[in-house]
C-alpha cells in the first residue's frame, strides 16, 4: 500500500502525548475475552462498555503534553492518509446518488479518552461514536493486533480504519439508529444476531473503500491478503476458540471468520455499496 507523502485529512485530532490522569481504566486487562477479543476488535457497540464520565481522580487529559516520537508522527500520517482516502471515496459515492457525504472526525488517543458516547480506555479498542460522529483510535491497538493475533501489515491497519468509517456511513444512512431501536425490543441472542449483520456490513463497506482506493493507494493482492488475515483473526468463532476452547454462536457479535472475510471480499470485488444489504440475507 502506498501512503507516504500523500494527502492527509484535516479531520484528525491528536490527543496522544497528554497526561491521562490517574483514573481506573474501563473494563479488564488486555487478556480478557470480552473487551479485547470479542468487542474491541474492529468496532462494536461502545455504549455497552463506555462509562458516562471520566473516573474520579483523572480525566481524558490534564493538559500536560510531551513531544511526539517519530513512530507516533508516522502513525498519525498513515491514519490521516487513509482517512483522507475514505473521505474522497465516500464523497464520490454519496454524490453519485445525489447526497452529500459528511466526513467523520478521528481522534487519536493514548490510554483513555472522553468521547460523545462516554469515557473509554484503550482496552475497548477502536470504536465509532455516533453521538459525535467520531472514530476513536489508540494506535497501540495495531501492535496488539500484530503481536497477539498475527494480523500485521499496513493494510490490515487500514482495514480497521475503513471498518470504523463504515459505521459512520451506517450512521449517515440511518442504519445505526434503526439497529439501536430494534435491539431494545429483542432478547440478547436476537440483539447479538442483529449486531453481527451490522458489523458484517461495515466489513463490506471497508471492502468497497478498498475497491475504489486500489489505484490511488496502489493496493495489490498482498494488501488484500493482509486484510483477509485480519478479518479471519477477529472472527468470533476464532477468538472464542482461542480464548476458551469452544464456540458459543449465540454470543457472536461480529460474525465468524469466514463471514467477515466473505463480506469484505464482496465489497472489494463489486465496489458497489448497494450490494451490502446484510440485513435481508438469509445466509451470511
Amino acid at each position: 500500500m502506498r501512503w507516504k507523502g500523500r494527502r492527509q485529512s484535516e479531520n484528525i485530532e491528536d490527543r496522544r502525548g497528554r497526561s491521562a490522569g490517574s483514573g481506573v481504566a474501563v473494563g479488564g486487562g488486555i487478556g480478557t475475552l470480552v473487551l479485547v477479543l470479542l468487542v474491541a476488535l474492529l468496532g462494536g457497540d461502545p455504549s455497552q462498555l463506555l462509562s458516562g464520565q471520566a473516573p474520579a481522580g483523572g480525566g481524558a487529559s490534564s493538559g500536560q503534553s510531551r513531544p511526539m516520537t517519530q513512530a507516533e508522527e508516522e502513525s498519525r500520517e498513515f491514519v490521516s492518509v487513509v482517512l483522507a482516502d475514505t473521505e474522497e471515496i465516500w464523497s464520490k459515492l454519496f454524490a453519485a446518488r445525489g447526497e452529500r457525504y459528511e466526513a467523520p472526525r478521528l481522534v487519536l488517543f493514548t490510554g483513555q479518552v472522553q468521547s460523545g458516547c462516554g469515557f473509554a480506555s484503550a482496552q475497548v479498542g477502536p470504536f465509532y461514536c455516533g453521538e459525535d460522529k467520531t472514530v476513536y483510535l489508540d494506535t497501540s491497538f495495531f501492535k496488539e493486533m500484530r503481536d497477539r493475533l498475527g494480523a500485521g501489515g499496513d493494510f490490515a491497519q487500514a482495514y480497521v480504519i475503513a471498518h470504523e468509517v463504515g459505521h459512520h456511513v451506517q450512521n449517515l444512512e440511518g442504519t445505526l439508529g434503526q439497529v439501536a431501536k430494534a435491539r431494545q425490543r429483542m432478547s440478547e441472542t436476537q440483539a447479538n444476531a442483529l449486531t453481527v449483520r451490522l458489523e458484517l456490513q461495515a466489513d463490506f463497506y471497508a471492502g468497497v473503500w478498498a475497491h475504489h482506493a486500489r489505484d490511488m493507494a496502489s493496493i495489490d493482492r498482498q494488501d488484500i491478503e493482509e486484510a483477509l488475515e485480519a478479518a479471519h483473526a477477529i472472527g468470533d468463532d476464532t477468538l472464542q476458540k482461542q480464548a476458551q476452547g469452544y464456540v458459543v454462536p449465540d454470543a457472536f457479535t461480529h460474525g465468524t471468520s469466514d463471514q467477515r472475510m466473505r463480506w469484505f471480499v464482496r465489497g472489494w470485488e463489486t465496489g458497489d455499496a448497494n450490494q451490502g444489504d446484510t440485513f435481508n440475507q438469509r445466509s451470511l
